[in-house]
């Protein structure tokens, strides 16, 4: 496997980024790229670029997009303080997984939160993802706390 490299996403990446998501049944949440859904991307990704809290970063293989994720810096009251950053929307291509992207991707994203002086990395992952998981795990992370979810 050759060596992977990251970035911050631009505008032209987005396309790529949500061929990610369309390929996770689970996790798409009815994701497409079509004419119809493009300007709602496209105003999330104007949204997130013009963030100081937020940061999404593509990771690339032989220049194709395999991977992504988004970084959000999150200043708390508790522990003192401390900012924590929470990973969301990670992605890794389907045809590329276990082959360690995820584990190189969550890697640079903690050294992305360290540099930013964050204290915490912490994400959430569907209860069902019983693999992801077990990766997480892996790498470090431990279950703490049971996550809710309320869409209007």
């Amino acid at each position: 496997m050759s060596a992977l490299s990251f970035r911050e996403a631009t505008a032209d990446d987005l396309e790529a980024i949500i061929r990610l998501h369309e390929e996770d049944e689970l996790g798409s949440h009815g994701d497409a790229w079509t004419p119809e859904n493009r300007p709602a991307y496209e105003a999330a990704f104007k949204a997130i670029a013009a963030s100081a809290e937020n940061k999404l970063f593509v990771a690339l293989q032989d220049g194709e997009i395999v991977g992504t994720f988004q970084l959000t810096f999150i200043p708390n009251l508790t522990s003192r303080g401390a900012l924590r950053v929470k990973v969301e929307s990670v992605k890794v291509k389907a045809a590329k997984r276990s082959l360690g992207i995820g584990a190189q991707m969550i890697a640079f994203a903690e050294e992305e939160a360290r540099k930013g002086g964050a204290a915490m990395l912490e994400l959430t992952s569907n209860k069902t993802r019983k693999e992801a998981h077990r990766f997480y795990e892996r790498i470090g992370f431990s279950r703490s706390h049971e996550g809710f979810k309320k869409k209007f």
